[in-house]
């Protein structure tokens, strides 16, 4: 202040001198005091242009959630295909898009073509062999029991006989090796034995049955539905032809005609680096987006973790199952989707944006505004998401922390307009001077 209180005496004074001078001096005192007052203004606000500039934010605190990014598949878990090996002409639809049925209920009757028919008897022929097969395996089964309740009353006649068991009714022990008593139950144990084996004979026999079953309502002119649920995608009309299709091994090869939801709620499978799933867990919350549901999130939460993982081109991925909160009419199997899994949720914590923490040397700091003032401290942090980290110590709610700051050019000189400007940027020599008299 004391400079520019100097520049303006000398101004003034000039000024006087002016008012009495001749033309040239006056010119001459125009040029000195552009200078001047050029000179004056340039080196003051170079000086108030030196200061820097800060960005701040206040310190809060509340919740900090940490959650990691992950895409995937809604996957299929939901729902079923409902296919055919059979092949002919439709003649009769007893559904459509929308309907509930249950499992075993008819889809379609179709007229079957000449592979048709060859297809269903085969099918047929097994599934009555199986039949038959079970009806042989249940008739020894019954044998069997009869024989070995009629050996076990024998063994137990005997062993109740006075030879074999005490006054008191404790067992005869040293009689009991002799050969008439371990004869009847050994015969009475083996009859048993059978008798269980055969069980599992019989269990195996229906077990063929329900396959062969299944195999011949693949190739029957009807067609049955799989589970019980919603149908859907159902593309047949009366008329339709479904030709035979052949896997790459020769054998029959279904087909499908609909598809059937059940009233579970979705479920997406997302693939995590090997960084991540260690920081996943079962029961994690998640939000999901879809491309199909632009203005629309989705909340679920994690049910399985394959950490078995899956190798691909030597990059290991671990698929986690999210299953989705409610039932959503439109979410499809396949549809892409985009996941937010919540791994950390801390409440009550003093956070500050990322931009504020700086670490040197692993020590970390946060600049603070007080009162004008700018002045650093080391600080503890805590978790961290993409905008902000928790400071354990050092920091606390309501601070004005700085996260940035801006230095503008020192050299006003750059941007400051010379005194010379108004005489076209030339000085007083060469063939651009100043012109006296008009000439």
């Amino acid at each position: 202040m004391e400079f520019i209180d100097q520049t303006k005496a000398m101004l003034a004074s000039a000024r006087e001198r002016f008012m009495g001078a001749s033309f040239l001096k006056k010119i001459a005192v125009i040029v000195v005091l552009s200078i001047a007052g050029w000179f004056t203004v340039t080196r003051f606000t170079g000086k108030m242009t030196q200061a820097p500039q800060y960005q701040t934010a206040q310190a809060q605190k509340g919740t900090l959630i940490v959650s990691l990014s992950a895409s995937g598949l809604v996957s299929s878990a939901n729902s079923a295909s409902v296919t055919t090996q059979t092949s002919g002409v439709v003649s009769k639809i007893f559904v459509k898009n929308g309907d509930t049925i249950k499992s075993g209920d008819a889809i379609a009757q179709v007229d079957l073509d000449m592979n048709g028919q060859q297809r269903a008897s085969q099918a047929l022929g097994s599934y009555q062999s199986a039949k038959n097969q079970l009806v042989s395996a249940q008739t020894a089964m019954y044998t069997l029991q009869s024989s070995m309740f009629t050996k076990w009353k024998t063994f137990t006649d005997v062993a109740q006989n006075s030879t074999y068991q005490n006054p008191d009714g404790s067992p005869n022990v040293g009689n009991r090796t002799l050969v008439p008593f371990t004869t009847s139950q050994d015969d009475w144990l083996a009859t048993e034995a059978q008798y269980a084996n055969q069980k599992n004979v019989v269990a195996a026999a229906q077990t063929s049955v329900n396959s062969a079953w299944a195999s011949y309502q693949q190739a029957s002119p009807t067609i049955y539905a799989p589970i019980s649920g919603i149908i859907s995608g159902l593309s047949l009309q009366i008329g339709s032809v479904l030709t035979s299709q052949t896997s790459s091994t020769g054998s029959s090869a279904s087909q499908r005609i609909a598809n059937i939801k059940t009233i579970a709620t979705p479920v997406a499978v997302v693939n995590l680096s090997e960084v991540d799933v260690p920081k996943v867990k079962i029961g994690d919350k998640a939000t999901l987006t879809l491309d199909a549901f632009a203005d629309r999130t989705f909340t679920g939460k994690i049910t399985s973790i394959d950490t078995t993982g899956s190798v691909s081109s030597g990059v290991t991925t671990y698929p986690a199952y999210i299953q989705f909160d409610t039932a959503v009419d439109g979410i499809y199997p396949n549809m892409g989707v985009d996941v937010k899994i919540i791994t950390t949720v801390k409440d009550d914590v003093v956070m500050v944006p990322n931009a504020a923490v700086k670490t040197t040397n692993g020590q970390s700091t946060v600049n603070i505004m007080k009162n004008g003032k700018v002045s650093a401290v080391d600080v503890t942090m805590g978790i961290a998401n993409d905008s902000n980290t928790e400071i354990v110590t050092g920091v606390s709610e309501s601070d004005l922390v700085v996260t940035g700051s801006t230095t503008p050019a020192t050299g006003a000189s750059s941007t400051a307009v010379s005194p010379f400007s108004a005489l076209g940027g030339r000085g007083f020599g060469g063939g651009g001077g100043i012109r006296m008299g008009g000439r």
